[in-house]
């Protein structure tokens, strides 16, 4: 089981940050999804939506795309709104991403060890089971 970086890790991570992107990012604002992304967004980060059952729509202003490997541009935070059990093909495809993400960021109440492994194995940090917002405050991440 791959463990979760340091409070100061994370803060340093969420410090250095500019883009996330967010699967599973639902076009309805009622949504833990939407509401999260919409903080992160009001916080500073630049969010690039996720979602291929909503692609081509635009949500929180930025256009959605149906998978990570269609991003052109470098992502420092992949964050995953997607239940534990369909984390994996997530990780898979953020292994095809043009760019390597910094950070592999599991929602409060996802955890999923293999795709942790993999994204460890690949040197990318893995933080599960922790909802980014909230840690984004509680660590005062000055952004």
């Amino acid at each position: 089981m791959v463990q979760n970086p340091s409070n100061e890790v994370r803060k340093q991570l969420l410090e250095e940050a500019k883009t996330i992107a967010v699967v599973g990012l639902s076009n309805k604002p009622d949504r833990t999804s939407y509401m999260i992304a919409d903080a992160m967004q009001h916080a500073g980060y630049k969010i690039i939506p996720v979602n291929p059952v909503i692609a081509g729509e635009t949500v929180l202003g930025e256009r959605v795309l149906a998978s990570l490997a269609e991003i052109e541009e470098p992502v420092d935070i992949v964050n995953v709104f997607r239940k534990s059990e369909d984390v994996l093909p997530v990780a898979e495809d953020a292994k095809k991403m043009k760019s390597k993400p910094k950070v592999f960021w599991m929602q409060q109440g996802i955890s999923n060890d293999e795709a942790a492994a993999l994204m460890s194995a690949d040197g990318i940090a893995v933080v599960n089971d922790m909802c980014i917002k909230v840690d984004h405050a509680l660590l005062r991440v000055g952004k």
